[in-house]
């Protein structure tokens, strides 16, 4: 997000981008543990578009950046074992193609199993597929906007440790004054808070609360498996949110669940615990009886934070309260898939006053104060 921001903002005419990382080199936060999918198979007409617009930009992202974003468009595959189940799937599907997407078509168990032929799909009814969601590499996407971003000017900072919002004022006159870092303090009047999973607290440190906290998920990688092609769809277990995809010959198992037994104490703990993997596995041999050939590569199984907000949206344009202090974050998962669009129209509201690319009143800060969520996504 603070790399798609800063880029977007530097192409859009500025000239004085600098960009505040923690850590002392890029990738180390939540996008070097997301797993890189891309859908437009989305509940939320926002979501829908948002994912159309980064579509967009994903092909061109060779010659917007010098660099492959790795999107190879291989399909998300949701299956349901009861009418019930696909319901709100045909829900979505009319909310993808109102908003232009012609590709999504509903399947019976009989095109999942030719589609998918290493499921167990006797108990399937059908589901929901579209051929143009895949697969992006979420660390050359950060690289194609950092390295066009430095070409454009664009100072990075990194091993800046904790960063500080600075904030002077009162009442409804607070403003920027700058931003405090473990080494130094740099004077401006507008910030981007693109924290990721720890949004909330550098809001929080700034007098202001922002509704993004952060959320487990753990992913568990086999070792190299042959037994399921690399183009494989994104195959997702709608009743229990199981799903899996391969990456670089491993196949990558997801579970949406919290780890059983764990120590709640620091929810921002990255730690990989086993007992977690102990429950999958029987769920993923049960439904994949193939991954019964593979072995799970334990050591390099992974912990990662999702940003989280009250409805699953985003976050984006100014925050309530502190004048010349801007939002993006709270993609609740999302966030890697739509940094292409959200950076732009991010920059579009800082130098603009609006965003021009697409509607986005649904994504505006102000909207949990106002008391108008928007209606959670259902769909994983």
């Amino acid at each position: 997000m603070g790399a798609s921001a800063a880029y977007h903002l530097a192409r859009g005419g500025c000239r004085n981008v600098l960009v505040v990382e923690r850590y002392g080199e890029p990738g180390l936060g939540s996008t070097g543990a997301a797993t890189g999918g891309f859908r437009v198979q989305f509940g939320s007409e926002t979501h829908v578009r948002l994912s159309l617009l980064s579509r967009e930009k994903l092909l061109r992202f060779r010659e917007e950046t010098g660099v492959d974003a790795g999107y190879r468009p291989c399909g998300y595959l949701f299956m349901a074992r009861a009418e019930a189940e696909l319901a709100p799937l045909r829900r979505a599907m009319a909310i993808q193609r109102a908003a232009g997407v012609r590709e999504v078509r509903e399947v019976d168990a009989g095109e999942i199993r030719r589609l998918v032929p290493w499921v167990r799909a006797d108990d399937l009814v059908g589901g929901t597929f579209c051929p143009i969601d895949g697969f992006i590499r979420p660390l050359e996407i950060l690289r194609g906007y950092r390295e066009a971003a430095e070409r454009l000017g664009v100072r990075f900072a990194y091993g800046a440790g904790w960063a500080d919002c600075l904030v002077e004022g009162r009442g409804l006159e607070r403003r920027v004054a700058g931003v405090r870092t473990e080494r130094d303090v740099v004077a401006t009047r507008r910030v981007v808070n693109a924290a990721g999973p720890w949004a909330g607290l550098v809001g929080a440190r700034a007098g202001l609360e922002i509704p993004v906290r952060p959320v487990r998920r753990q992913t568990a990688i086999t070792h190299p498996f042959s037994g399921i092609p690399e183009d494989a769809p994104l195959t997702i277990c709608l009743w229990d949110g199981l799903h899996l995809r391969v990456r670089d010959g491993r196949v990558l198992l997801l579970w949406h669940v919290d780890t059983p037994g764990r120590d709640p104490a620091d929810p921002f703990d990255t730690t990989f615990y086993r007992p977690w993997l102990d429950a999958l596995l029987p769920r993923a041999y049960d439904r994949f009886p193939i991954l019964a050939e593979a072995t799970v590569d334990v050591e390099r199984c992974w912990a990662g934070l999702y940003e989280m907000s009250p409805d699953t949206h985003a976050l984006l344009g100014p925050a309530p309260g502190v004048e010349g202090l801007y939002l993006i974050t709270g993609s609740s998962g999302h966030g890697v898939m739509h940094a292409p669009a959200l950076g732009q129209l991010l920059a579009e509201i800082v130098l603009e006053g609006r965003a021009r690319s697409l509607a986005i009143d649904a994504l505006r800060p102000s909207r949990f104060a106002e008391g108008r969520p928007n209606p959670e996504d259902a769909i994983l």
